[in-house]
């Protein structure tokens, strides 16, 4: 279903001539490329202090150090004037911002490989090895988060970027199922990377790999059938995108020995995780309504999560501001704008995810709030199916 192209209710604000405005955040987004930073610093910590708790930086910087930051600074709903978001996707520093993650992740994780092989001059615990992984795992998953932002623009050279990115993850499929399929069925009952109300994040991650995967390799053989060829081809991105990854790892076991490839699977799993933890908070509960004839109304700002967390926004380029990302796909994180129309999570996804990972408590923050989302008519919302009985007695 196309994808309904408008700008969401802005958040108001006094009128700004484009040449007199100015990117508060412009520096800011730099602070995403201390992610894939954090292999080298642990190293250098480690080694000078010999304490084996900075292999896990990674962990510490998205579930302590970013959230608190979060409830410190506090929200940033401002957005760019219309006049200036052409100049403002059009300035390259943003472009340069994104494209130097991908060099530092892989020095990250070539020197991972190092290290647990015994390399680096440290002695590393299993424990510490546990750590390193978690931290390379999160750089792999935000990593993903980068090639969600490269995978959307024209540009062929950016789409080539956003499968190196994905290939330390081994999720290469990504590339195909979220802009062909993820965007053509948010918030309904086909788009396995929507969570439904009732759904816990352990269901959910299982039913949207397999889901995703199923999906990607559709996608790709009903194109490549339009064309008469088969599925069976380098030219299918989900088969192409897995031999990079089988190539990168192969490449870094024959460099730095057998040892390594448990590492490699374990991390690729963090990141993997870590992707599908957003993607359960993006749309949780939220449903498009079916239509007289049968489809799907249009994409709307209502039907995404969003979160103005600024530290958490800087960190991952704006993915917080998703509803704008649906009604825009194109659009540079960079001029991302807020909605007042979006439904808002109480605090940024870095602190989303850790409540997440309790169900209880996940469904005693959210399930009120997407329930007032639809005004107490709980029928309107995306239902698990498994709960559904349980929702209706409920709240029903």
């Amino acid at each position: 279903m196309p994808i309904q192209q408008r700008s969401p209710q802005r958040h108001s604000r006094a009128p700004v001539v484009a040449q007199a405005w100015r990117d508060q955040k412009r520096y800011g987004w730099l602070l995403g490329l201390v992610i894939p930073t954090l292999v080298p610093m642990s190293w250098a910590a480690a080694a000078l202090t010999g304490a084996g708790v900075f292999w896990w930086s990674g962990p510490a910087l998205m579930f302590l150090v970013i959230p608190t930051l979060d409830y410190l600074v506090g929200p940033d709903a401002d957005n760019p004037p219309d006049s200036a978001l052409t100049w403002l996707e059009n300035d390259r520093f943003y472009r340069w911002a994104t494209y130097l993650y991908l060099p530092a992740q892989y020095v990250s994780l070539m020197l991972a490989c190092w290290l647990w092989s015994g390399g680096g001059g440290v002695a590393m615990s299993d424990v510490d090895k546990v750590g390193l992984m978690l931290t390379i795992g999160g750089i792999g998953g935000v990593a993903i988060n980068i090639a969600h932002e490269l995978g959307h623009q024209r540009a062929r050279s950016e789409r080539r970027l956003s499968k190196i990115a994905l290939a330390q993850t081994g999720y290469g499929h990504f590339f195909v199922e979220h802009n062909r399929g993820h965007h053509a069925r948010v918030a309904t009952p086909e788009d396995p990377a929507s969570s439904r109300l009732g759904e816990s994040i352990y269901t959910f991650q299982f039913r949207s790999v397999l889901g995703s995967l199923r999906s990607a390799w559709r996608l790709e053989r009903r194109r490549l059938s339009r064309h008469g060829k088969s599925p069976w081809t380098l030219r299918n991105d989900v088969l192409n995108s897995w031999l990079m990854t089988a190539a990168l790892f192969a490449v870094l076991v024959a460099g730095f020995g057998v040892e390594v490839l448990p590492w490699l699977l374990g991390q690729a799993v963090v990141g993997i995780c870590l992707l599908e933890s957003i993607n359960y908070l993006e749309h949780y509960g939220l449903r498009r309504q079916r239509r007289a004839d049968g489809t799907y109304e249009q994409v709307r700002p209502s039907h995404s999560w969003n979160s103005n967390s600024v530290i958490s926004n800087v960190f991952l380029f704006h993915l917080q501001r998703h509803s704008d990302h649906h009604a825009n796909p194109h659009r540079r994180y960079q001029a991302l704008c807020h909605a007042d129309e979006a439904p808002q999570l109480p605090s940024g996804y870095a602190t989303m995810v850790l409540l997440a990972l309790f169900p209880p408590l996940w469904r005693r923050v959210m399930d009120g709030r997407v329930l007032a989302h639809y005004g107490g008519d709980i029928r309107l919302a995306a239902l698990s199916p498994r709960k559904e009985r349980r929702l209706l007695r409920r709240y029903g």
